[in-house]
């Protein structure tokens, strides 16, 4: 069962994502929300782990993984997004950031400001990286919109069969927009000699 909010067809060219993209748009959305001035942040798992963690250490604010997902296994299996890791009790009379990746619909972070709210948070407000148009309504604060194909840096390559590879999901999403994943859509950094398990 796919999810609109997959809809790959429907998306508007295609837009890398550089590390250090990422990190100007953790500084925007941390500068904009330390007015809000969160105690906890509660970070969407797993694509908002990565901002929810860096804006965490940006605002100095505790952190706590909250999962909610469509998927199983990085397949898309529910239509709806199924809690599997709830806020901790702690988010009571707290200010509560949620941030997440990206907004889709917002229906993930709905949900999570109302179970936030439902155990007593003083205040909830939500943070992503992006939002596409039609999602833009439910988050707060947003780094950037935009309804192009967005390639994170964080999940471009995976490990399989021995080697990294562009994954899956981006192949078949890039295919749907006439691009095939080359050398300049991989991440460019060369991998080391690690010190200890070679």
């Amino acid at each position: 069962m796919t999810s609109q909010s997959y809809d790959y067809e429907a998306r508007a060219g295609v837009r890398p994502i550089s590390w250090e993209d990422f990190h100007a748009l953790c500084k925007g959305l941390s500068r904009a929300a330390a007015r809000f001035a969160p105690e906890i942040i509660l970070a969407v798992g797993r694509g908002g782990y990565y901002p929810g963690t860096l804006i965490a250490h940006m605002l100095q604010a505790e952190i706590y993984p909250v999962r909610l997902s469509r998927r199983v296994n990085d397949v898309i299996a529910y239509e709806t997004p199924q809690w599997l890791l709830r806020p901790p009790a702690l988010v009571a009379g707290r200010r509560v950031l949620v941030v997440d990746e990206i907004s889709s619909t917002g229906e993930t972070l709905r949900m999570v400001a109302v179970e936030a709210g439902r155990m007593g948070a003083g205040a909830v407000r939500s943070a992503v990286l992006y939002a596409h148009a039609r999602g833009a309504a439910t988050p707060d604060y947003i780094g950037l919109v935009s309804d192009a194909l967005l390639l994170n840096p964080w999940d471009r390559e995976i490990f399989k069969d021995g080697a990294f590879c562009f994954h899956p999901e981006y192949v078949d999403a890039l295919a749907k927009q006439g691009v095939t994943p080359g050398p300049e859509l991989r991440i460019a950094a060369e991998i080391p000699p690690i010190a200890k398990g070679q």
